[in-house]
């Protein structure tokens, strides 16, 4: 186990540096600088911001440069906000976004697992109905649907809670964005239960636990649901990145200060550092959780060597 954690971990260089040169092509070749929309100013003050950011240097030498800075965990300077690092900012905006992203999964994990088991128990009945009734809706409609329906109802409407912003982490401002979050998940995980555990509780194995006079409750706890909880680990590690890609129409929705909105800002500001720095972050914490789900999978099924 820990020679193919080494092996995994080893694997994800060559992955962060295609990665980043990709990146780094691609906002270098789009139109425009991060200075193009500044005010007019003289050619001898561009030269010097220019000089200032590396930016008078051919593009090979920036990315050798960037590289360095990356190796000494240095994401660089950003662009467009003054007297920030891009360690600074994303330092400010990551608390945030892994606070609703963490809450919102954990919550979906184990609501969608519980809905999954209640529909596979009483399958083809009302119970089973509904709860692919959610799984649908919440695979139709999207998250800037959803989300302004959500403030419509409950802070216009019901004026229960606010509409959005930030208050340092207040519960308030977060149950909109995570039930946001929670319900898109859920319609995810209980599709994906719900059909793993009606598959486990057609097998062989099950069928000779229920010969043997089990209960339905132990027989569900202890020898179908760990087999049956395999394709949802699967699942959780792609679902954890929807929900920062979802982060983008989340955080803009409800004005959270978090990493969607350092990504929509800095590709609207062509903040090269700052798209780049969170490239470099979200394929890390990609990476680690696809390793993480890799690792479970030995955990939940003996069976699993690597």
């Amino acid at each position: 186990m820990w020679s193919y954690s080494l092996r995994r971990l080893l694997a994800t260089i060559p992955t962060l540096l295609a990665v980043i040169t990709v990146c780094y092509v691609l906002v270098h070749a789009a139109p425009g600088g991060p200075f193009d929309s500044e005010r007019v100013v003289s050619q001898a003050v561009l030269a010097n911001l220019q000089a200032k950011y590396h930016l008078d240097r051919p593009v090979w030498q920036q990315y050798l440069y960037y590289l360095n800075n990356l190796l000494h965990g240095d994401l660089g300077a950003s662009f467009r906000y003054a007297d920030w690092s891009v360690n600074d900012l994303v330092a400010a905006a990551l608390p945030v976004s892994l606070t609703i992203g963490g809450v919102s999964l954990a919550l979906s994990f184990v609501l969608g697992v519980g809905l999954g088991i209640a529909a596979a128990l009483r399958h083809n009945t009302a119970a089973d109905y509904g709860v692919m009734l959610v799984g649908n809706l919440g695979s139709v409609f999207p998250s800037f649907v959803i989300g302004p329906v959500l403030v419509l109802v409950f802070a216009i409407g019901l004026k229960w809670l606010p509409a959005g912003g930030w208050d340092d982490f207040s519960p308030r401002f977060m149950v909109l964005p995570v039930a946001l979050l929670t319900f898109i998940n859920v319609a995810t995980i209980a599709r994906v239960m719900r059909g793993s555990l009606i598959e486990v509780l057609h097998s062989n194995f099950i069928r000779t636990a229920r010969a043997k006079g089990l209960p339905t409750r132990l027989v569900v706890l202890r020898h179908a649901l760990k087999p049956a909880l395999l394709p949802v680990i699967s699942v959780l590690g792609p679902l954890a990145i929807s929900s920062i890609t979802a982060a983008l129409v989340t955080e803009t929705i409800f004005s959270l200060p978090g990493l969607g909105k350092l990504i929509v800002n800095g590709a609207g500001n062509r903040d090269y550092t700052l798209v780049l720095g969170l490239v470099v972050l979200i394929t890390v914490i990609a990476v680690t959780l696809n390793l993480l789900v890799d690792l479970a999978y030995a955990a939940l099924d003996p069976k699993i060597r690597y």
